[in-house]
Parts: structure tokens; sequence; C-alpha cells
């Protein structure tokens, strides 16, 4: 993890940051302005995701992205312009994200995240990866478990998106409601406290999860309350390692072959995700993106910031029957 100095809050920055400072306290907005986040991939989730947490005041985001924009990319970027389709979609993203917010740096790094070595990733203290192949993921997962480094993935197929954690031994203060009696005799009264708990997480890296053994006793036992949209991740990011690229609609009946494949290679049986997937998800939904870059976002800023329970370990939703689930996968106690 980057070390951090400490972070003095301006008046300037007192007064644009004063109702959040108000929710959740001046160290919180502190240790915000003093983070540094990387957010690779500038599609609808990554524009997302930047959007929010350049509002919220960290010292700085590095926008990582090697491709170009697309025609695609006006449906549901909003930090691009019509004008800048096949121009690099960081550089393009640059100029709308910095006007959100002049008090936080923006930088923008046109390479392959698939090529940056280990030490890349030691320069941040949050790393957010989106549009990442698996073993991408995996990789900077276990480059950023081993620093200290909080690391989040999320992704958007079509009605189809999910976000996963990996904060390692995670610390964190909690408020806790209680009634406590004061008074004597008949004075005596209840009345609502609140107070700070101190508490810690642990977060399994994505390599633990995909290994999880599905016909072990706790495997078998949780399969049926696992979602779908987890095990639909697993295939659509299967399909990107394998094809580079996201699934399109000539794609229905290889999505089928991969998910057949895919879920034998776990010993789980593959009626668990039902043929019409492959048809829900197409490219980008602006309406998903924003939920699910919401929720990302927000779990950024609390593990930052330390105040609250973040999601361990993944968050799925999904735009057909409108559903959000936390859900906690893999072989914890």
């Amino acid at each position: 993890m980057v070390e951090q100095k400490k972070e003095h809050i301006s008046e300037e920055e007192a007064a644009l940051y004063d109702r959040q400072i108000r929710l959740w306290g001046l160290d919180a907005q502190k240790r915000l302005r003093g983070s540094r986040v990387l957010v690779t991939g500038l599609r609808g989730l990554g524009a997302e995701v930047c959007k929010n947490i350049v509002l919220a005041g960290v010292k700085s985001v590095t926008l990582l992205d090697h491709t170009d924009v697309s025609g695609e990319d006006r449906s549901f970027q909003f930090l691009v312009q019509h004008a800048d389709v096949g121009k690099n979609r960081a550089v393009s993203s640059l100029d709308r994200a910095q006007q959100l917010n002049p008090m936080v740096q923006v930088y923008t790094d046109t390479e392959n995240v698939a090529d940056k070595p280990d030490e890349y990733f030691h320069n941040f203290d949050v790393v957010c990866a989106t549009c990442c192949a698996q073993e991408d993921l995996i990789r900077i997962n276990n480059v950023c478990h081993s620093r200290g480094i909080k690391f989040f993935a999320g992704d958007v197929f079509g009605y189809y998106g999910y976000m996963f954690a990996d904060l390692g031994g995670h610390e964190y203060v909690e408020e806790i409601s209680h009634v406590s009696t004061k008074g004597d005799g008949s004075k005596k009264q209840k009345v609502n406290e609140t107070k700070l708990v101190k508490k810690t997480s642990m977060y399994l890296t994505l390599q633990e999860v995909i290994d999880f053994d599905w016909t072990s006793p706790k495997g078998s036992k949780v399969l049926k309350k696992t979602p779908e949209t987890f095990f639909i991740t697993l295939v659509l990011l299967h399909f990107r390692s394998q094809f580079q690229c996201n699934p399109a609609a000539q794609d229905k009946d290889c999505l089928l072959e991969i998910r057949d494949k895919v879920l034998k290679e776990m010993n789980v049986d593959s009626s668990i995700i039902p043929d019409t997937f492959a048809s829900h998800c197409i490219s980008e939904l602006n309406p998903v993106c924003a939920i699910l870059g919401g929720v990302l976002s927000q779990e950024i800023i609390k593990a930052v910031s330390g105040r609250d329970a973040p999601h361990n370990n993944f968050f799925f939703f999904s735009g057909i029957d409108g559903s959000g689930l936390v859900d906690c996968i893999g072989p914890q106690e």
C-alpha cells in the first residue's frame, strides 16, 4: 500500500465536501483525500465509478484503458463526446472527469492493463478493475492482496452486473444503536443512543473463490442459495478470456457451449443457468451501469473511509427482475 501523508482539508475543500463530512466525519474525509485510486476500463461502468469517486474527493484517480472509443460508447459512456470516436477511451474521458472536481488529480494511462508489471499496482491504495480478462483479475488481485491494497472488480454484461471485493483483513467502525436507561426512581426514562464499534472482516481472493469445491459439504449446502448471476459471470469472464472481447448477438450458441464446459469443470449442473441468459448479456445497459456503478463506488468509499461494513465479497444485479443481492461466496468458515 502507498504510504499516505497526513492530509489537511482546506477551507475550500471543507465547504465543497460539507455534506459528506457531516455524513461520515472529518477523519473519514481526510482518508478519502489521501487515497490514490486506479480505475481500469473506461466503458459504461468505469465511467460511473470514475464520476462517483472523483465527486467524493479522493486524492487522485488514474484512468487506464488502451482501447478506442467506438460508436457504441455513446450509448453508455457519458465522459466521452461524439467527436472522440476512434480516440483512446482514457484520454477522451479526462476533460469531463476533471471538470467534475478540480480538487482531484485525474491522470490517464493508455497502456494495456495485461502488460503492466506487478510493481505498477503498488502505486495505488485502491484498484478497481473493469473490462479485464479473468486471468488478469486474478493476477492483479493477488498482487493487491499481498501488498494490502484494496481490490475491487466489476463488469456489466447486458442485464447482468457483478461486483467483487477483496480488502484482506479490513478494519472499520460501525455505528450501533442501543437503548439505555437514565434517571432515578420515577424519573427513569429510556434513551436511544449510538456508539461507534470497531470491527474487522476477512476477505478471500478471487482465486480462492474460483477454486471453491462445490462438491464439498459446504458447497453442496450453499449451491441452491448461490445466485445464478455468479455462475453467469464466470461464463462471461471465460468468454472474454477466450475471445478477448465481450459477447455479441451472434455468440449465443458459443455462450451455451462455454456454459456447459465451465459448469462441468466446476461439477455443477448446467441447468442452474437457463438458456435464455445468452440473449440477455449483450452490450452494456445504462441503468445497469448506473446501479452497479453506484454500489461499487459506495463500497470503495466505505473501504477507504473506514466507516461501515463493506460488502463481503460479491454484489450481483439482474436487470431481468431488478434484483440486487449481496453474497459471500467461497470457503469461509
